[in-house]
């Protein structure tokens, strides 16, 4: 880095000449660690596999051994498929939801043609040729993937010190070698995931990087962001399928789109191209219906932790060092304009350290506080920041040194890194002792009154002056006794504190759901909580990413989801129409958080932004409040299935291509499609629906699909169409369940589903299922599955007749 582009990067870093000296400390003494701690580049060697030299079957596959590495083929009884390299298992993984699952027994490696092998399982055969190419296709023989054979990069040392059947010996060997994959997929597939990025919710030509990174407020090019997986699903008319490659190390997947030929012309696949630079070469597949794949990796790596019901609902996030007269001020213009809140999240830098000081300034009678908000319906969310300050004479501190928890480098001293405050130490949460301990300082909050805590800075953070943004690559990690540095545990570092906090507001609080948002993660993340993702910058295209980030989650299997702070942008003011563009959206979404930010210039909340946006503010508010039976319903399925609350259009129809590419709407369930005006002056705006007959629930007008319609986006309401049959529960005029139903299609019936608001704690409810028929008279009927009473007070929309033909335009719809 240059002098020029020095000076550019200590100017981010704050305005206060005592963060940037800290800032400046900070990533020198971040340089010299590595240049002391992490071993010397040294000379290489490419190498692949070689020739297949024989093979031991076993259950769910066996082993296929090359002349300089071996690979290990496992199918589970879930479907899922384990490939691992020179050695790989499935464990040790944080991904896993506790042991790996079991071996399919039914399914056996056995000699393929030319020299090859293959294993056949119900959802997939899956071949290995004599060069180590690995071909996954459906049962009835389309491809979905064909990954070309590894190629790894050692030490020229290793390489000459190596057995015939590969795996490195030596001082390095834990590391292990740098590794790239190449694959090929149908020429027609769309790649999606990756943690969720900004570009998306479609992958485009590009490298993407895998790791976990504090970016500013971003936009639809930034890139890597705080959440970063190496989960890519690829959508193609053979089948949707799901690749987890089980390595935390720093990497890089590049995706390329492929093209059909024409005439004579061949096609051109599309491509991928995995590279790590260290740790075990190992991946999973999951191949099915998008349904199907999404419920094989939920029982993979854990079902999603269902939210409390407060957290469905609207909740504000209130940033910047103001005391307890704000929050007042907050919560009682809510409640004088009429908006609902539930929630008030209070960020690291409104309140003392937390657990850390014990001292309250700015709040000094936060209990009463907390009590006046809870009987005002709101509860208090505490932002907590892994870096502990570096003082001694504070509790945490003290308790942490003792007991020696705090990442430490590789001449054993503890690491130290910038904070806002001053310097901080981190916590080492790959240590199972460190998870207790801090769990436990979760009881100081509670016994305050919070009712959750947002991790925030955990990608992890630490304010350097250049150079990336976080802890020495060669500071030192238990992981779990095994030991390593943090090449290996950086992007883990937020999962590992996700779930010490779960598991001690879970002990502090056995009879509650804990409420644990994150803002960085991994695969597995979904177990303990959501994510506040990254935050976006203000404008049109900060309001696009909100929707891409939300859906790649969700296809990543963190349902609960939504950007940090949401409604309005990091990086300055919105526009009232922006604003309010923005609230409507987010209104739909699992997540749904407003931020407004102390003493900044122009106007942050909705009734600051005149009465017409505070009319329609509280109409997408009410609208949310409505909408509560449903999304609970979501958030219990997804707890079953691990099915998405916000889908893509192309859910149930994966092969209209269309579908694949629409990137402006969404699915919320399978009952309704939400599309948000997301451009400046659009008034009406086309819509790709998806086969069958839909609703428009503001007009009535029904509408054909596959087809593409237009409809009305007036400023008061974002377009939102209901699928013909569908019961959707709501909240009544009396707060209490019922279901609005849309009649079904002629000829055809629907149905609906109910899961009962099991409250704070952990009753299982059971799903109550209805189905939606026309009767001979015209009138339509609902009965529950099983016989019996519906229960529920039942609200019929009456549809009117459909636009005008030339407002629909017919898609194909492959």
């Amino acid at each position: 880095m240059d002098g020029r582009g020095l000076v550019r990067s200590v100017t981010v870093v704050g305005s206060g000449q005592g963060m940037r000296a800290r800032a400046l400390r900070a990533a020198w003494r971040r340089r010299r660690a590595d240049a002391v701690g992490l071993p010397r580049q040294r000379a290489e060697r490419a190498r692949t596999p070689g020739e297949a030299a024989g093979a031991e079957p076993g259950p769910g596959g066996g082993r296929v051994r090359f002349a300089r590495s071996v690979l290990e083929v496992r199918v589970t009884v879930g479907g899922a498929v384990f490939l691992g390299w020179d050695g790989a298992l499935p464990e040790p993984s944080y991904a896993l939801a506790g042991a790996g699952p079991e071996a399919d027994p039914r399914a056996r490696l056995e000699p393929d043609k030319d020299g090859g092998w293959r294993v056949v399982s119900e959802r997939m055969l899956l071949a290995v040729s004599r060069r180590g190419a690995v071909e996954m296709r459906t049962p009835g023989g389309a491809l979905l993937r064909r990954d070309q054979p590894p190629r790894w990069w050692e030490g020229a040392a290793a390489v000459a010190a190596e057995g015939p059947a590969g795996g490195a010996e030596g001082p390095e060997a834990g590391a292990g070698p740098r590794w790239m994959q190449r694959s090929e997929l149908p020429p027609d597939a769309r790649f999606f995931g990756l943690g969720g990025r900004a570009v998306g919710p479609r992958l485009r030509a590009g490298a993407y990087r895998l790791w976990n990174t504090a970016a500013g407020p971003v936009g639809p090019g930034a890139d890597p962001l705080s959440v970063t997986m190496p989960v890519l699903v690829s959508v193609a008319d053979a089948g949707t399928l799901l690749v987890f490659h089980d390595n935390s190390w720093d990497g890089s997947v590049t995706v390329r789109d492929g093209a059909e030929g024409r005439g004579s012309g061949h096609d051109r696949p599309a491509r991928c191209e995995v590279r790590l630079s260290g740790g075990p070469m190992r991946y999973w597949v999951v191949a099915g219906a998008p349904s199907r794949v999404l419920h094989g990796w939920a029982a993979l790596t854990g079902a999603p932790a269902v939210p409390p019901r407060w957290a469905l609902g609207h909740q504000h996030l209130r940033r910047g060092a103001d005391g307890e007269s704000e929050v007042r001020r907050v919560v009682d213009g809510h409640r004088e304009h009429g908006l609902p809140l539930s929630a008030l999240h209070l960020d690291s830098a409104c309140l003392p350290d937390p657990g850390r000081t014990g001292d309250a300034a700015g709040f000094p009678a936060l209990p009463p506080l907390v009590g006046r908000m809870r009987e005002a319906g709101v509860r208090l969310v505490s932002g907590v920041e892994p870096g502990v300050r570096a003082e001694p004479g504070r509790p945490v501190y003290d308790s942490g040194s003792a007991a020696d928890l705090f990442v430490r480098d590789t001449r054993e001293r503890t690491v130290l890194g910038g904070g806002t405050r001053g310097d901080v130490v981190f916590p080492d949460f790959t240590d199972r002792r460190a998870r207790k301990w801090w769990g436990a300082l979760y009881a100081e909050p509670l016994e305050q009154g919070f009712a959750g805590v947002w991790h925030t800075g955990d990608e992890p953070l630490s304010l350097c002056a250049f150079g990336d943004r976080t802890l020495p690559r060669s500071a030192r990690h238990a992981l779990e006794g095994r030991g390593g540095d943090h090449r290996e545990g950086h992007n883990v570092y937020a999962l590992t504190m996700a779930e010490a906090g779960y598991a001690g507001l879970r002990e502090l609080r056995p009879g509650e759901r804990p409420f644990v948002l994150s803002r960085a993660g991994w695969a597995g993340m979904q177990r303990y909580g959501g994510s506040g993702g990254a935050e976006l910058e203000t404008g049109w295209a900060g309001l696009r990413a909100t929707l891409s980030l939300v859906l790649g989650l969700g296809l990543c299997g963190v349902p609960y989801a939504g950007p940090d702070g949401s409604v309005g942008g990091r990086s300055g003011r919105p526009s009232a129409e922006l604003y309010l563009r923005w609230l409507q959206l987010a209104a739909y979404l699992p997540l749904f958080r407003t931020h407004t930010r102390a003493h900044a210039p122009g106007p942050g909340a909705p009734w600051e932004f005149g009465e017409e946006v505070l009319e329609h503010a509280r109409a997408a508010l009410a609208e949310r409040e409505r909408l509560l039976p449903y999304l609970m319903t979501l958030a219990q399925l997804a707890h079953r299935t691990g099915a998405p609350y916000v889908r893509p259009v192309w859910w149930q129809h994966p092969r209209d291509r269309a579908l694949r590419d629409c990137e402006d709407a969404f699915l919320l369930g399978d009952a309704l499609l939400v599309a948000p005006v997301l451009e400046p002056g659009v008034r009406s705006r086309p819509v790709r629906l998806p086969a069958g007959r839909w609703y428009d629930t503001r007009t009535g007008h029904g509408h054909q699909g596959p087809a593409t319609v237009r409809v009305a986006a007036p400023l008061g309401r974002l377009p939102v169409l209901a699928r013909a049959g569908s019961a959707v529960p709501v909240r009544g005029a009396d707060r209490q369940p019922e279901l609005e139903v849309w009649p079904p299609a002629p000829g055809r019936t629907g149905g609906g589903l109910l899961i009962p608001d099991p409250g704070e704690g952990w009753e299982r409810p059971a799903a109550e299922r209805f189905t939606v028929r026309g009767a001979d008279d015209g009138s339509v009927v609902v009965e529950r599955d099983g016989g019996g009473a519906v229960g529920y007070r039942v609200r019929v929309r009456q549809p009117v007749d459909p636009p005008a033909r030339r407002d629909r335009t017919a898609g194909p719809g492959r």
